[in-house]
């Protein structure tokens, strides 16, 4: 458990064509923050990461960056993706708490107190849980309950909402992660693979007021295919050998079964080896495991590669506003 003191929190929010939401969400926030600091005495930051918005967005930013000294803005030149802007503020946050959520109104901000409280338990990291959700249940919500089941059972981190951006976590616990595709609903259960004590707490959600949703139930297939990135990550990163070497193993013992069963039908039922499709399927089997094999080290290979390089940014920043140039 970690009980260090908390002086100040960055709080990371993703913001893609809501020039509607951001007039109400951001002095909410600001509210919220300011009686943070009042009864918790925790200062904060506020990092706005424009993802590309081709609405007024990035404008709406800008003034409110004008009003308020703690707001900081990284504007992407093109929509890169909610894990790159998430990404982003994780890798420019100075606070040694980060505060993840949405810009469309729907996380409440005044859940970031309660986030803070039960992470000062000793917690790394504690995710919202959206129990009363409020949105639509066929296109989102379930869609949303199958993936955080399978996402629970594959992973073996049992939390009910893991499509919930409002999160709290340890800079430390994050600071080391390199995310890509859509692998920040994966956050806790990489951060859990590192050694991280993780829980989950009730949550408000409020029903969209203004803008339009940028989820749909498409999602789904993209969410399923990183689940399967991320089982892969957690269980063969270090060792994919032990991946593909499994599964060469397998078709080599049914390569091995197969070329018996030539044998046996040669030499018992007099039936000539070449007219005998188990022969060339005995053969292809073989083939495919040695393949596998040679992938496998191939992998292992570029496993060790890829720890022992630098990492590369997965965004580009255009232009940061607020920012002292040690940052």
């Amino acid at each position: 458990m970690n009980n260090a003191v908390i002086e100040k929190i960055s709080i990371v929010v993703p913001v893609y064509n809501e020039e509607e939401s951001l007039a109400v969400f951001i002095p909410y926030l600001m509210e919220e923050l300011d009686k943070i600091k009042k009864t918790m005495d925790i200062q904060s930051e506020v990092m706005l990461i424009d993802d590309g918005s081709t609405d007024s967005s990035y404008k709406i930013l800008k003034d409110f960056a004008g009003k308020y000294a703690v707001i900081k803005i990284i504007h992407f030149g093109t929509n890169f993706g909610q894990t790159a802007a998430l990404s982003a503020g994780f890798q420019n946050a100075s606070g040694e708490v980060i505060v993840t959520l949405d810009a469309d109104g729907q996380n409440d901000p005044a859940d970031i107190k309660s986030l803070l409280e039960k992470l000062q338990e000793g917690y790394d990291v504690v995710s919202g849980w959206r129990k009363d959700r409020k949105d639509k249940f066929l296109s989102r919500i379930l869609p949303s309950r199958t993936a955080n089941y399978l996402i629970s059972v594959i992973t073996g981190l049992k939390l009910h909402d893991y499509g919930c951006t409002l999160k709290a976590y340890r800079k430390e616990s994050v600071k080391h992660l390199n995310l890509y595709g859509e692998m920040h609903r994966f956050i806790p259960s990489l951060l859990k693979w590192s050694g991280a004590s993780i829980t989950e707490i009730h949550v408000k959600h409020h029903p969209r007021k203004k803008g339009t949703s940028k989820y749909g139930i498409s999602r789904t297939i993209k969410v399923l295919l990183d689940l399967a990135v991320v089982k892969f990550l957690m269980s063969f990163s270090t060792r994919p050998i032990q991946f593909f070497g499994i599964i060469a193993l397998i078709i080599l013992f049914i390569s091995v079964i197969s070329f018996a069963g030539v044998l046996y039908y040669k030499y018992y039922d007099n039936l000539s080896m070449n007219r005998n499709p188990l022969l060339y399927f005995s053969l292809t089997s073989f083939m495919i495991s040695i393949q596998l094999f040679i992938l496998g080290f191939i992998a292992e290979m570029l496993a060790r590669t890829y720890h022992e390089s630098q990492h590369k940014p997965i965004y580009v920043i255009k232009e940061t506003i607020n920012f002292d140039e040690k940052d």
